[in-house]
């Protein structure tokens, strides 16, 4: 018995099954790709800014742009854009960009959520409608004859529906709880990080007076172009006769 077989004869309930397999599967591939490339360049990148934050803060800052690709590199990047700012300003970016670059690790939590919940039922309910078709065929005075041979035929046919929805739930769930997993396993890597960056911004923060650098532009302000006064000069003193 193939595929397509089992597909048909599981009954109507499984072209809405098909439909969550394909969206759980969509989520599934994209979420392991986008860990795929987080999780292999991440520990690199921590570790190159924090070192070059000992040394020059302009350094770090340029690093973590070029990793801006990156959810930890747009997270260590955020405070050192600022240039000259005050540690509660530089704590206060980091909590934001955290925030946000976890709501984006997400994605997708809740399709997946959903696919989990509905497929169960789903299947449930083509079951069901199985059983309602099979039962509807038998006469009270057909029981024990070869009239109601077919009967235990569609009955076990009806259950197929309920097979391929816990077959749907289980996979979604399972990958739904690693994609978790490694959302947790960032909260401790940001936090870890940016409590070693704020640390050095407290021990020596960085001196931008005499740099040119993309960080200091940020926040630099143009002076203003004064005006002409017209007390600037003295007066010169009246000639007496």
């Amino acid at each position: 018995m193939d595929i397509l077989d089992l597909f048909y004869k599981g009954g109507p309930a499984m072209w809405p099954l098909l439909v969550l397999s394909i969206l759980s599967l969509s989520v599934i591939f994209e979420r392991l790709w986008f860990w795929l490339r987080i999780l292999t360049q991440e520990k690199q990148i921590v570790d190159r800014v924090l070192d070059a934050a000992h040394d020059s803060w302009q350094v770090a800052a340029d690093i973590a742009r070029q990793a801006s690709n990156q959810p930890v590199g747009r997270f260590l990047y955020a405070p050192l854009h600022l240039g000259k700012s005050d540690a509660e300003t530089f704590r206060l970016a980091l909590e934001s960009t955290a925030e946000d670059e976890l709501a984006g690790m997400r994605r997708g939590e809740k399709l997946l959520e959903a696919v989990i919940a509905l497929a169960p039922l789903l299947g449930l309910l083509g079951t069901v409608l199985g059983l309602i078709q099979s039962l509807r065929a038998i006469r009270i005075g057909d029981l024990g004859t070869e009239s109601t041979a077919g009967v235990t035929t569609g009955i076990g046919e009806s259950l197929i529906s309920t097979a391929a929805g816990l077959i749907v739930a289980i996979t979604s769930l399972v990958f739904y709880r690693l994609f978790q997993s490694f959302v947790v396993n960032q909260v401790k890597v940001f936090r870890r990080a940016g409590n070693e960056l704020e640390l050095l911004y407290r021990q020596s923060p960085p001196d931008f007076s005499n740099t040119t650098s993309p960080i200091a532009r940020d926040n630099f302000t143009p002076p203003r172009k004064q005006g002409k006064n017209r007390f600037s000069e003295p007066p010169e003193p009246p000639i007496l006769p």
